[in-house]
């Protein structure tokens, strides 16, 4: 048995080639991040000194540190968190407001929405509560051992984990489930007396791609399944005044994950097909996998317990509002005390109180590791956009910038608008990190739409959504980069079949729904 496994690390190793950044890439980044560095404060200076009509000086001060950050988030020269709390400082010290208000935005609900979930993805994964699900999915007797079938297994079984788990740890779960899927596939042919290239093999790049790509698509599901979600619905709030719930974004996340799956199965099969309609042995792999995981333990029990009051609290208001009207005394009484960033604490916390052996006193999940599985950077840059896009509607630059992109883009209608922003966001996030990406674009967008009297929920859902759709190249997301690491993708290929989904799910997809079905949503719920 050990010798079994031996054998079979050996295979993965050997087919996981960590590839490293060329030295041509190894430059331009080198390049971007020292251009950066001195670009930012020399943009944010010259707007500060720049004479601008309609601006009053605070807000003109506030659009100086805001090009100096967005510069810094493009460019990276220092982590993009650090970033998120230097804007917000500098707003401090060159009096554009007092430090109580600029740093009360970082103590906002949303964030311990956030904080709740990271806790509550940490305790499935420690506990192997993903591993189990993924590989009960996968070892359906309807996958078997067709490749078609492994491919949409493989890509469903993420994206419905990535609505819930960040993107990043799913696609570092699935990786390796993938590798193992492409040993079966080169043992198969060995047995057969034949020897295949699987960095020139097909399937293998499929495989890799759709364990990156599904990560993605299936973070649009619910708001805790990628930052950009809880962003838009963070600026929405503070911005617009105007709510959106746990289960409003789950409505139209679950057609949009779905209607992005199907796009994005049906260009990786045509594009990276199987030359075989068997692979032998696949099935015999996923179910030892599984076997592997024994019985059900205490943690995952309890993981579960958790994760079911959790969505049974977030979503159960939803429908009791169509039912009852949204200002039910219930339904308002309700949301006053088990709001979705309650309800996430409360989840997170149950952890920390559900024994796995009362006897020695351990519980599902110890503080060390919920630290671990809590993405610190990710909170601080969603408060430190907060904070910026708060600045902005208080000093009246929001309603100076809504009223300049509208005149310089020419967009005064809400089909228009959308289509101008989730563009741009959709190239920002190519370029740079999708959250950073959201912090920029969507107070330009939510303000536009209000400047000229358009409801500004789709058009704020539609740059969260197109953030999602940054397929192209391996620092467009993490998941991109863990795959491309496997030295299976070339980079021309992954962005041939990224901008071709990329094209695909914004014309098809993501304008459509946000134009004719999030509104539809919306008024249904009212």
């Amino acid at each position: 048995m050990a010798d079994a496994k031996i054998e079979e690390q050996k295979k993965l190793d050997k087919i996981e080639n960590t590839q490293k950044l060329t030295e041509a890439e190894e430059k331009f980044e080198r390049r971007r991040k020292t251009i950066g560095f001195f670009l930012g404060p020399a943009l944010g200076l010259l707007i500060y000194l720049l004479p601008i009509e309609g601006l009053k000086p605070q807000a003109q001060m506030l659009l100086a540190v805001i090009a100096f950050t967005a510069t810094w988030w493009i460019c990276e020269p220092i982590p993009i968190p650090a970033t998120s709390l230097l804007g917000p400082t500098l707003c401090i010290v060159l009096g554009v407001e007092s430090a109580a208000k600029v740093f009360a935005p970082f103590a906002n609900p949303l964030i311990y929405l956030f904080l709740g979930s990271f806790i509550l993805a940490t305790a499935m994964m420690t506990h192997g509560l993903d591993k189990r699900v993924a590989y009960s999915m996968l070892s359906l007797k309807w996958v078997g051992s067709n490749p078609a079938r492994i491919l949409f297994a493989l890509g469903f079984v993420t994206a419905n984990i990535s609505g819930w788990v960040s993107n990043t740890a799913t696609t570092a779960m699935m990786y390796p489930i993938a590798l193992g899927l492409l040993a079966a596939i080169v043992e198969m042919y060995r047995v057969q007396g034949k020897e295949i290239d699987v960095s020139r093999y097909k399937y293998a790049t499929g495989l890799m791609l759709m364990a990156a790509y599904a990560s993605s698509v299936g973070g649009v599901l619910t708001p805790v399944g990628t930052p950009p979600n809880i962003i838009v619905m963070g600026f929405l709030e503070q911005l617009a005044h105007i709510k959106v719930t746990f289960f409003q974004w789950m409505v139209w996340g679950s057609v949009a994950m779905a209607a992005y799956f199907i796009v994005m199965y049906i260009v990786l099969w045509r594009m990276f097909p199987a030359d075989v309609k068997v692979i032998e042995g696949a099935d015999k792999l996923i179910r030892a996998k599984r076997d592997e995981l024994g019985k059900w333990t205490r943690g995952e029990v309890n993981a579960v317990i958790a994760f079911a009051v959790a969505v049974t609290l977030w979503v159960l208001p939803g429908p009791l509002a169509m039912i009852y009207g949204e200002k039910d005394p219930l339904l308002v009484t309700y949301g006053k005390y088990f709001n979705e960033a309650t309800v996430a604490m409360i989840a997170g916390l149950l952890l920390f109180l559900l024994p796995t052996d009362w006897a020695k006193r351990q519980f599902t999940i110890t503080w060390k590791e919920a630290q671990k599985g809590i993405d610190w950077g990710t909170l601080v840059l969603f408060g430190g956009g907060l904070s910026i896009g708060a600045m902005m509607y208080t000093t009246g630059l929001a309603a100076w910038v809504g009223s300049s992109v509208v005149s310089l883009t020419g967009a005064k209608s809400l089909m228009s608008l959308t289509i101008v922003f989730a563009v741009m966001s959709l190239l920002m996030s190519e370029l740079t990190s999708h959250t950073a990406s959201t912090n920029m674009c969507a107070p330009l967008g939510i303000t536009a739409a209000v400047s000229i009297g358009v409801d500004p929920v789709p058009v704020a859902v539609a740059i969260a959504l197109a953030s999602s759709l940054g397929f192209m190249l391996p620092v467009s997301t993490p998941p991109n980069a863990i795959v491309f690491a496997s030295g299976l993708i070339p980079i021309t290929t992954m962005m041939r079949s990224g901008f071709l989904i990329d094209l695909l799910g914004m014309i098809f997809i993501t304008i459509p729904l946000v134009v004719y079905f999030v509104p539809w949503v919306l008024a249904i719920m009212k």
